[in-house]
């Protein structure tokens, strides 16, 4: 056999080196990409938490604003807040079986309006405003308010829009009744009776619904 047969018989396929140095490109090139998207998951992370840190220090400011804004009330004892809840006494908003704000009353809700404003804010909240009364009868001289239920109504009505009238977005508040019932303390004796009578005033989250209309 020739040199030139010999020659001819030479399998002259790709050599194995060529497709070990293909096969490492394309593994590094998985690797590359699996790393970049690994970096932008992280970036992702790192942004989500900036802006969650962002909107809890917003919050907090918020919370210490209105917080600042009750600190007399508190002291003096006109205002309770408990777990975010601000409980103001029925003796300083109304008179006995009036819906009818009283100067004093009026002026604590003015000086409440722009830090629960400020509260409420861009968080998905609404403030729930609550009329609380003693398990007394309404007096049969007022024929105004049918019993207990229309009375913490109507008066929980007067705190909302005497805050909207303020400056609490109408679409941030709401109010609710409760009667005589969820009392805070025992109705047996007068002290009791004048701290059930009482308007609270509650954070609860938005719906989506409702969170989707405020945003238009």
């Amino acid at each position: 056999m020739s040199f030139e047969d010999s020659d001819a018989s030479v399998d002259h396929s790709t050599p194995v080196w060529a497709v070990f140095g293909d096969l490492m490109a394309g593994l590094l090139g998985a690797f590359v990409l699996i790393l970049v998207g690994v970096l932008g998951v992280q970036l992702e992370l790192v942004s989500s938490l900036e802006a969650e840190i962002q909107k809890r220090q917003q919050e907090e400011q918020r919370r210490e604003a209105l917080e600042k804004a009750l600190a007399g009330p508190l002291a003096s004892g006109r205002v309770t807040l408990d777990n975010g809840k601000i409980g103001i006494s029925g003796n300083v908003l109304f008179a006995l079986n009036s819906d009818q704000l009283q100067p004093e009353g009026k002026q604590l809700l003015k000086s409440l309006s722009q830090p629960i404003a400020a509260y409420l804010g861009a968080s998905e909240q609404m403030l729930m405003v609550s009329g609380f009364t003693d398990d007394m009868p309404v007096r049969g001289s007022n024929s105004r308010f049918a019993d207990n239920w229309e009375l913490s109504a109507q008066r929980a009505l007067t705190v909302t829009r005497t805050l909207i009238e303020d400056g609490v977005p109408s679409s941030s508040i709401f109010a609710a009744a409760f009667g005589s019932q969820q009392p805070v303390a025992d109705n047996t004796d007068a002290d009791g009776r004048a701290r059930n009578r009482r308007v609270e005033m509650a954070p609860v989250p938005k719906s989506r619904t409702n969170a989707k209309d405020a945003n238009g």
